[in-house]
């Protein structure tokens, strides 16, 4: 137990102030997260909505984050993380509000895209701030530490959804709306008068050093322009694409295959929420520096694969804690990772445009994964999808195998030629 012990503390160790109270507010903001995993249920069964409507309704919530993505990473550079954060938690928060008086199909519609564009220019920013605040030598660490308490919250959010939907599914939005609000307000005392939280001005051309020339070079950079990081973030969208069937599709299996309650389909996604909360720094503290990444990453890839194909193996409620559980360690393996290449491949002044299009990466996945598994599920069953999401997750993991390899050569170049210039520059 001792050893047990400090084992936790070393992993926790040597985190900044800030960093754990961003990873606090997250926690906050995630444990009122109730109505995304029973958004399918609220339309098919609430609503009366068909199978592709609720996937085309999910959708639109994808499209919304995708324009939420590149708006809070273009802000994030412009006026810095602290507003951004700020705004999409307390606007995002009291906007859930709305659908308590939303019905129809377009109006829902239009509602979920404004609730996805808002919530979602949180990510890039809060992002950008995480690894702004962290030590370098614990940038992953810190990500760990915020996706730690994401998902503690998220082990609470439907768990307790779960019984509030059973009463009422207008009690969800109004759960989420203080979610976020209270998320907002704490998050504004703290950090109102932190320094740093600003982005850089631009130095005049005419008065700049040749160490700063070096850096204004560097700041062009976009990651529109950055191929081979574009190519991985279109293999990220695509590990996405699997795993948000956690949000979408898995949620209505459970309930129209095993006939599930409200309770036992928040119980099985709390599940995931509880196993990376307890297990994810332990694991990137002893493994995250010993492994490298591009073995990491697909092998994660290939076990959520594997989760989905572990569904098609009979029909027993005991499968589906084991490909919940599998689907979960996939997570460990994948995305701290993922985060941590997005902040390595960027630098100060363009690391909130990186870190949004990284984060639309996720948003269009959730684009496409809703009306794909839907579809699918309606039109062939749900044993065809889930031995589909197996395939794709092959073809994935390959494909960042050699993205990933391939950044990591590049990485130590880039170092060393920028390291060279500046000696350059300074001769």
């Amino acid at each position: 137990m001792k050893r047990l012990f400090l084992l936790y503390r070393n992993a926790f160790g040597g985190l900044s102030r800030p960093a754990w109270m961003l990873s606090l507010v997250m926690f906050i903001n995630r444990s009122g997260a109730m109505v995304i995993p029973f958004l399918g249920v609220y339309l098919t069964e609430a609503l009366g909505f068909s199978l592709k409507e609720a996937g085309i309704i999910l959708s639109i919530y994808g499209l919304g984050a995708v324009c939420g993505g590149f708006l809070g990473g273009w802000l994030t550079d412009k006026i810095g993380h602290f507003k951004v954060q700020s705004f999409s938690l307390t606007v995002g928060g009291s906007l859930y509000l709305m659908f308590l008086f939303l019905e129809k199909f377009e109006h829902i519609a239009v509602g979920v895209f404004i609730l996805s564009l808002v919530n979602d220019m949180l990510r890039p920013a809060n992002s950008a701030s995480i690894a702004h605040y962290a030590k370098p030598e614990n940038v992953t660490r810190a990500f760990s530490l915020n996706r730690m308490a994401l998902n503690l919250g998220f082990s609470i959010g439907p768990a307790l959804g779960g019984m509030v939907a059973a009463i009422s599914y207008k009690f969800l939005f109004i759960g989420d709306a203080l979610g976020c609000t209270m998320a907002g307000v704490f998050f504004y005392i703290y950090f109102r008068k932190k320094q740093g939280h600003r982005p850089k001005q631009k130095a005049k051309a005419e008065a700049i050093s040749p160490e700063a020339k070096i850096e204004t070079t560097e700041k062009v950079r976009s990651p529109y322009t950055d191929k081979l990081y574009l190519l991985f973030v279109v293999l990220n969208a695509g590990f996405a694409m699997l795993f948000f069937q956690l949000l979408s599709t898995l949620p209505l299996y459970y309930r129209q295959v095993y006939a599930l309650p409200e309770q036992g389909i928040g119980g099985l996604l709390a599940l995931n929420g509880l196993i990376v909360f307890m297990i994810e720094m332990i694991f990137v503290y002893l493994i995250g520096d010993k492994v490298k990444k591009s073995w990491l990453i697909p092998t994660g890839i290939l076990i959520l694969g594997f989760s989905f194909v572990i569904l098609n193996l009979g029909h027993h409620l005991f499968l589906l804690y084991i490909a919940m559980t599998l689907l979960s360690f996939s997570e460990i393996l994948v995305m701290p990772f993922m985060a941590t290449i997005s902040v390595e491949r960027s630098n100060n002044s363009n690391r909130g445009s990186y870190m949004g299009l990284y984060t639309i990466s996720y948003a269009a996945a959730h684009v496409v994964a809703p009306y794909m598994g839907t579809t699918i599920a309606a039109r062939h069953g749900f044993d065809t999808l889930w031995w589909v999401l197996g395939a794709f997750a092959v073809v994935v993991s390959i494909g960042l195998y050699f993205v990933v390899k391939k950044i990591d050569v590049a990485a130590p170049k880039m170092s060393v030629a920028a390291g060279e210039a500046k000696g350059i520059a300074a001769g």
